[in-house]
């Protein structure tokens, strides 16, 4: 062998050895990197579930039903809505928290949670083993009463509860809506009697009857005996008017700003749930939203908004409403469960 053939030979050899050792410690660096999150690529393994503390018909069970169309043609599962209304709320958390399970979700208004310490001496959850992942929409709820009470205003409400104490039967949603009610009842000085339902919308033969003189619920509940002339709404508790009862007043508008209240509806995981399944799925709704105009045109009639975002910026409204609350609370001298 030549003397060139030994040293090309040689080059060759150094060569592999750099290759080799430049593999070995792309492998090393590779193996201390940390792993993608699996469990949130895979996710859904199997047909997911959305719990809600409300009945068909309700503004939370209309949005829920559009968006887990959307979401199961994206995860390439069934997303199936199961409605458990009843005992506050308590029923759709319970279901809920006995899943145990990322595949099932609670679809809930942040109303649901954040009054239940100052109504109950005892709460049979902890609100820690609850975790917002995103937010869908803001439901617009409305303050009406039955056509034939002939009242046309709040302030005519408020004369005529303050003429005939306990004489008025009044509905509220189970949760924030019930406790922003009582509260400004009590401030008010007035008292109207509270008649309980399983089910909101099991009201509504009596408000368009007059047995019930007074609703508060969102405005899906209470559009189709709005719109049979059966009911009338004295005023919607958002900020702003809505388009579809334009002619409306906010009950900021109305005089009294106390009950205004603007129902973020969203999905909440169990406690368990990774921060990237969280963000995975904020980020799956944010996508459905956005591609499919038709959901905020559906929802539109309702009384609702989109409103989605990410996973920190629900929990911080979240907590702002339940800040909200507190201070209401304060005011009314409660105290919050243990």
């Amino acid at each position: 062998m030549s003397a060139d053939m030994c040293e090309r030979k040689i080059h060759r050899s150094a060569a592999m050895s750099v290759l080799m050792h430049a593999a070995c410690a792309l492998a090393i660096v590779a193996s201390m990197l940390p792993a993608p999150p699996a469990h949130a690529q895979t996710w859904p393994q199997k047909p997911v579930r959305f719990i809600l503390p409300l009945g068909p018909g309700s503004g939370t069970d209309i949005a829920a039903r559009l968006v887990a169309e959307r979401l199961s043609q994206r995860w390439g599962q069934p997303v199936v809505v199961e409605n458990r209304p009843g005992g506050d709320s308590f029923v759709a958390i319970g279901a809920f928290l006995q899943a145990n399970d990322d595949h099932t979700l609670l679809f809930a208004g942040m109303g649901t949670f954040t009054a239940h310490p100052y109504m109950h001496d005892k709460l049979p959850y902890d609100r820690r083993d609850i975790v917002p992942i995103v937010g869908v929409s803001n439901i617009i709820l409305a303050i009406a009463v039955p056509s034939s009470l002939q009242i046309n205003s709040m302030a005519e409400l408020v004369e005529a509860a303050r003429a005939q104490p306990g004489k008025l039967n009044a509905v509220t949603v189970p949760g924030i809506t019930d406790f922003i009610m009582s509260g400004f009842l009590k401030n008010k000085g007035l008292n109207m009697t509270r008649v309980p339902y399983r089910d909101v919308t099991q009201s509504l033969g009596d408000l368009a009857e007059g047995r019930i003189q007074v609703m508060m619920a969102s405005l899906a509940i209470e559009w189709p005996q709005i719109t049979s002339g059966r009911a009338k709404p004295l005023a919607v508790t958002s900020r702003e008017r809505v388009s579809v009862a334009p002619g409306v007043p906010t009950v900021i508008e109305a005089g009294y700003p106390e009950l205004e209240l603007e129902g973020l509806v969203g999905l909440y995981g169990p406690k368990f749930m990774s921060n990237d399944l969280r963000e995975r799925i904020a980020a799956d709704m944010r996508a459905v939203l956005a591609a499919d105009p038709t959901i905020a045109a559906r929802l539109a009639p309702t009384g609702q908004v989109i409103k989605t975002g990410t996973p920190s910026e629900y929990a911080a409204a979240n907590d702002e409403q339940r800040a909200k609350v507190a201070a209401i609370a304060r005011s009314l001298g409660l105290k919050a469960a243990d």
